[in-house]
Order: C-alpha cells, then sequence, then structure tokens
C-alpha cells in the first residue's frame, strides 16, 4: 500500500481527500504547515508527498526546497488555477509535477498514479543489479541511482526516468510528445513547461562531458537527442 503525506492547511479539504484516497486504496498522514510538513517529510517514508504552495509558517517551496537537500521523495505541488509562476517555481526547485486548484478527484488520482509508476519506470528496462553503462555515467535502475566518475548524482525519480529515456535511445531522436506519454505519463498540451523544466535541471546536475559536447541537443520542435 502506497503511504502519501498531504501538506495542506484547510482541514476541511484535507479530511476529504483523505477520504478520497483511502477508498483509492493509499494511506494517508496529514500536515497542516509548513513546518509540520517538512518534520513529517523528513521524518518519514513516503511514496508520494502532496504539497500545497501556500501554508502558514513555511509556504510550499519553502518546504520542497529544504527537502530536496536530504530526500527526493515525489512531490506534486497543488497550486492556484492560473499562477504559473508558481508552477516553474515548483519545478525549478524539484517538484514532480504540479495540480491547479480546485482540481477534478479523477485528475487528482491519475496525476498519483502516473507519478508513483514514473518514480517505478526505472527499474522495468533492465533486471535489478544490472548496471547501465553510457560513457562516464552509470546508471543503476533497481536502486534509481546516477554516477559520473564514481560520484553520486542527486537526481529526483522525474529526472532519473527522463535520464534513462534519453540515454537508453542514445544517438536519436525522441519527441517531446512521447517523452511526455513515457516520463511523465501524461500527454503533452500546449504551453506545457514541464518537460522542459525537468530537462534544465537535469542538464544543471550532470556534469559537463570531457570533450565540451553537451550530453543533450535539443531539435526545437520536434525534441533531443542524446549525444554519444
Amino acid at each position: 500500500m502506497n503511504h502519501l503525506l498531504l501538506v495542506d492547511d484547510d482541514p476541511g479539504l484535507s479530511e476529504l481527500l483523505k477520504e478520497l484516497l483511502e477508498l483509492e486504496g493509499f494511506r494517508l498522514t496529514l500536515a497542516h504547515d509548513g513546518v509540520d510538513g517538512l518534520a513529517k517529510a523528513k521524518q518519514g517514508e513516503f511514496d508520494l508527498i502532496l504539497l500545497d504552495v501556500m501554508l502558514p509558517k513555511m509556504n510550499g517551496f519553502e518546504v520542497l526546497k529544504n527537502l530536496r537537500t536530504s530526500k527526493q521523495t515525489p512531490v506534486l505541488m497543488l497550486t492556484a488555477r492560473g499562477d504559473d509562476i508558481d508552477r516553474v517555481v515548483g519545478l525549478e526547485i524539484g517538484a514532480d509535477d504540479y495540480l491547479p486548484k480546485p482540481f477534478n478527484d479523477r485528475e487528482l488520482i491519475a496525476r498519483i498514479r502516473a507519478i508513483l509508476r514514473r518514480s517505478q519506470l526505472a527499474a522495468s528496462p533492465s533486471a535489478p543489479g544490472d548496471m547501465v553503462n553510457l560513457g562516464d555515467l552509470r546508471l543503476d535502475p533497481s536502486r534509481q541511482e546516477a554516477w559520473c566518475n564514481e560520484q553520486l548524482i542527486s537526481l529526483t525519480g522525474t529526472e532519473f526516468a527522463l535520464l534513462l529515456q534519453l540515454a537508453g535511445k542514445a544517438g536519436e531522436l525522441v519527441s517531446k510528445d512521447s517523452l511526455s506519454e513515457t516520463v511523465l505519463g501524461k500527454r503533452l498540451m500546449p504551453f506545457d513547461r514541464s518537460l522542459d523544466m525537468h530537462l534544465s535541471n537535469l542538464r544543471k546536475k550532470l556534469p559537463e562531458r570531457s570533450d565540451g559536447r553537451p550530453r543533450v541537443k535539443t531539435i526545437r520542435g520536434k525534441g533531443y537527442i542524446w549525444l554519444t
């Protein structure tokens, strides 16, 4: 049973979501402010965190930024409808996805299941323990770990899944539509920058190649190529 943490300061909404998610087979822990949410997120072992942006004591961005210094637990941010800045900032500092409020129950469940599938996606291409070697990179799908010259790179589950999909098709053009479906678990929609933000974060975290070439080439309007 997947264990979720919901951090939201609306007690009524929290109880409704708790009932809904428990009916869907999830176990839920609640927190109603940022400080309590961060403490529970750091102390507990959760499969996913639902994190509201507007929280007392510590806002959702501060919680996420602090959390990402020590843990890569998948995070779905709950943002105000129409506030694109909140979504971009959330993705920049390590959110796996966002969902504008108010949201449809079915959409919430679909996003949660997509993130949980995504966090397990990396283990599917190879048997547990099998390593994937890509030049100076070494990937361990069973542990969702990436190493460069024996140095561990701290990646979220989404970033690792994106890296594995791109590098697994090295030298080939991988379309944005395909990556959105496979990695993010949703159709690519106009003006949705989620995929771009995740790739930007991944590029920042990957060390430069010794030959100075980029690791990923963007083909505008089409997709990306992992350079060999």
